[in-house]
Parts: structure tokens; C-alpha cells; sequence
């Protein structure tokens, strides 16, 4: 008791050069914590790009470019799938729902995609969240879009703005779509995916631009006409759902959901066997994982910046005890004249820097739970990263362990070196 009472007063009396060694831990524990919980949270927020989804089906290509071309807007899709294919697979016993996709064209360097009202219900991103509206609702006619958060705040774009569509991926477009202007309808929330760089069109806007028998205007105008004069009763509600989808030759590739999962394994294995024509199908949440496995350089580069941070804040403790021993000297002069042995003094060092990486440590937790409550909602809406904040985990309470266990370690060597001081050796007292 009265060490740990000395070590107390013995800190708070060099609190000066204890709290700069103190904060130097806190920060590190911080960093090690926050990059720890946001590599894990990444891999989840990542595997779960696309939740809720049992199969996505396309032509016959590799897993992973199917997913990256569908999901992620990135590459292209080598061929289509005819739209009879996909009318008897979606009409297939157990199929919950589907949901077609069109890719191919962009509006300023952003992916356009073509799809039918369902993909706003259906749809889902991280914990099977839905997709929610900032602004507006959902295309009703042909010459409506939906924008993504990111296109719309990107480009300014509000409610009522017109847009014209151009052919091709990319920033380099060679022709304008410029007779089938698009009225911006809604703006959804933001999700943290690629939903968020996309702009959604009906899926019969995309056949129709490119047919170019008559403006998606003029269908509009003949939709608000035939409107005036029928009555909305259910046959044209689906009248107009399937005016919104019409009849493509093809399509880039549809997402489905089943009623169980043995209709999902099922139905994939007919799919992969199918006779009319080569066709694909991929589980989404299987491909993720193997994608991130492609990626697993940026966990083990998370992994050894954590691992740098903490080194060099160690180091620096260590740095920073030294220096203080040795301008303790006459400190420990006193306490070896008044009858303190050796390893009272080897103990007196080490609780010093125990203490200091133990505060270190709960003052960088508490950084730590600062920053994601201050930092979730960014990271949500912008890197698409879910940060789960709770209660640390077992593999995070053991890496606190090492650095407390670390600490000790790194005190014992100023500590020994105390040890081995003796009044004849520099620490008698100079006049």
C-alpha cells in the first residue's frame, strides 16, 4: 500500500511528462480499437452489399465478374439473358420474387439501371435494410428517375431536374439519348453501396430509348390520357406495372428470392443445366466471401498498421521512462538513504508504468467509443460500413491484455535499471 501510494504521488508529481506518455496510449489503443472494429465491420458491411438476395442469374461467365458486373456496376456483362429465359425461370415453382436489371448505358460517368418497381421493394443492403426514399417515390411512368444519394448530391440534382441518358459505361459516352429526357421523381436515402452511384429508369425506358419508335414523352402523354378516361381498378394497375417493364429482347440479369432455401439450391442447379442457353447462377452471399478472400492484403495491412501504432507508442513510453530516470536520480537517492532496498525501487518503476498504460488504455476506450458514435453515421453513409457499437469483444479485450502485459514488460527495463543503481553509482547527491 505504501508503494502503490508513492507510485500515485511519484506520478501526479511529474504529471506533466506522465500525461504526454499517457496520451500517447491512449491515442494508439484508440487507433488499434478503431481500425480493429472497422476491419471487421468492413467484411461484414461488404459481405452484406446485397442481402436478402437467394440467387443472382446471368449469361455464363466466372462468379465473381457475374457479381461484380450486377452488384457493383463494375465491367460489363459479355451477354444478355433472352427475356423468355427469364419469364419461365421467374414463373418457376418457390420463386418469392424477381427482379430484372438492365446495365449498359450512364449519365455522366454514373451507371444507369433499368428495372422494374419491384427492385425498390425487394431489394435489400446491409442487415436486410430496405431501400428508403430522401425525396420523392418510385418511377410510375417511363420518363422518371430515381437517383442514388450520391449522384444526386454529387451533380445537384433536385426533384423536377431533367436528365438525358447516354449510351455506353463510363465517362466516355458517344451518343446522347437527348429526344428521351428523364424527369427525376425521387432520391434515395443513402445505403453505402453502389445503389448509391446508380440511377434507376423503368426497365421499358431502356428498350424504348434504344428502339426510338416513339419518346418516352409521347408514352407519357398516352399513359395521362388513357389515365383520364379509365378507371383504376386492379387490371390497370397492372396494365401500367407492365407498361413500366415491357417486353426487352434481353436483359443484363435478374436477382431472385425464393420461399425456402431448398427451392434456392434447386432451382440454381436447373438454371446451371439450362438447355435454351448458357446461364448462370451465383449465390451472392457465397461470392461475396470468396471475393473478399481476394481481397484479404487489406486485412493483413489493417492488421500491421495496428501492430506499427502500438510499437511506437510503446516505444515512445519507453523513451520517456529513461529519460525521467534519469532525472530521478536524486529522487531515488533520497529513497535509497532512507532505507528503501533495490526491488523496492525495481517495484515502485514497474507499478509506475503499469498504472500509465492502465489509464492509457481506459482513456483510449473511451476515445475510442467517441469516435464511432461521432464517426458510424459517415462511415454508413459513406464507405458503406455498418459500425456495430457494443461491448468489446473478446479478441479486443485480449489485444487491451497484450498492451497492458506489454507496458509492464517495457517498464521493467528502466525498472531493473533502478534496481541496479546504488548511492556510489550516480546517485549519490551532488552540490
Amino acid at each position: 500500500m505504501i508503494l502503490t501510494k508513492l507510485a500515485y504521488k511519484s506520478l501526479l508529481n511529474r504529471r506533466a511528462s506522465v500525461l504526454l506518455t499517457l496520451f500517447t496510449i491512449a491515442i494508439s489503443v484508440m487507433l488499434l480499437l478503431s481500425i480493429e472494429r472497422i476491419r471487421v465491420d468492413a467484411k461484414t458491411s461488404f459481405s452484406n452489399t446485397i442481402s436478402g438476395t437467394d440467387l443472382i442469374v446471368g449469361a455464363r461467365t466466372g462468379d465473381i465478374q457475374l457479381l461484380l458486373s450486377s452488384v457493383f456496376r463494375i465491367g460489363y456483362a459479355n451477354n444478355g439473358v433472352s427475356w423468355q429465359s427469364y419469364q419461365y425461370i421467374a414463373a418457376q415453382r418457390g420463386v418469392k420474387w424477381s427482379i430484372p436489371i438492365s446495365l449498359g448505358d450512364s449519365h455522366k460517368g454514373q451507371a444507369v439501371l433499368g428495372t422494374s418497381r419491384d427492385y425498390f421493394t425487394h431489394y435489400r443492403f446491409g442487415k436486410k435494410q430496405t431501400l428508403s426514399f430522401q425525396q420523392g417515390h418510385a418511377f410510375e411512368h417511363l420518363n422518371q428517375v430515381v437517383l442514388g444519394s450520391d449522384v444526386a448530391s454529387r451533380l445537384g440534382y433536385t426533384l423536377g431536374d431533367n436528365i438525358v441518358i447516354s449510351h455506353g459505361m463510363g465517362n466516355t459516352s458517344f451518343h446522347h439519348h437527348k429526344d428521351n429526357p428523364f424527369t427525376v421523381i425521387g432520391i434515395l436515402n443513402a445505403t453505402g453501396t453502389p445503389v448509391d452511384k446508380t440511377l434507376h429508369i423503368p426497365l421499358a425506358a431502356i428498350d424504348l430509348i434504344h428502339g426510338g419508335s416513339h419518346s418516352a414523352n409521347n408514352e407519357h402523354d398516352e399513359h395521362d390520357e388513357h389515365d383520364e378516361h379509365d378507371e383504376h381498378d386492379e387490371h390497370d394497375e397492372h396494365d401500367e406495372h407492365n407498361n413500366l417493364i415491357g417486353e426487352p429482347s434481353q436483359i443484363t440479369a435478374f436477382l431472385m428470392g425464393f420461399d425456402s432455401p431448398l427451392y434456392t439450391l434447386q432451382i440454381r442447379r436447373n438454371i446451371n443445366q439450362y438447355k435454351k442457353e448458357p446461364l448462370l447462377a451465383i449465390m451472392p452471399t457465397v461470392t461475396l466471401k470468396e471475393l473478399w478472400q481476394m481481397l484479404a492484403i487489406v486485412e493483413k495491412v489493417l492488421l500491421l498498421f495496428s501492430g506499427v501504432v502500438i510499437l511506437v507508442s510503446l516505444l515512445g513510453m519507453l523513451t520517456t521512462l529513461l529519460a525521467n530516470l534519469n532525472q530521478r536520480r536524486r529522487e531515488l537517492a533520497i529513497l535509497r538513504s532512507v532505507g528503501a532496498r533495490p526491488w523496492q525501487l525495481f517495484t515502485l518503476i514497474s507499478m509506475e508504468s503499469l498504472f500509465t498504460t492502465l489509464l492509457g488504455c481506459l482513456v483510449g476506450c473511451g476515445l475510442y467509443y467517441g469516435v464511432m458514435l461521432i464517426s458510424s453515421s459517415y462511415l454508413q453513409s459513406h464507405a458503406g460500413i455498418s459500425v456495430n457499437i457494443a461491448m468489446l469483444s473478446y479478441y479486443e479485450l485480449t489485444l487491451i491484455g497484450v498492451i497492458m502485459a506489454a507496458g509492464f514488460i517495457i517498464g521493467l527495463i528502466p525498472a531493473t535499471r533502478a534496481y541496479f543503481y546504488s548511492l556510489s553509482d550516480g546517485m549519490s547527491i551532488k552540490t
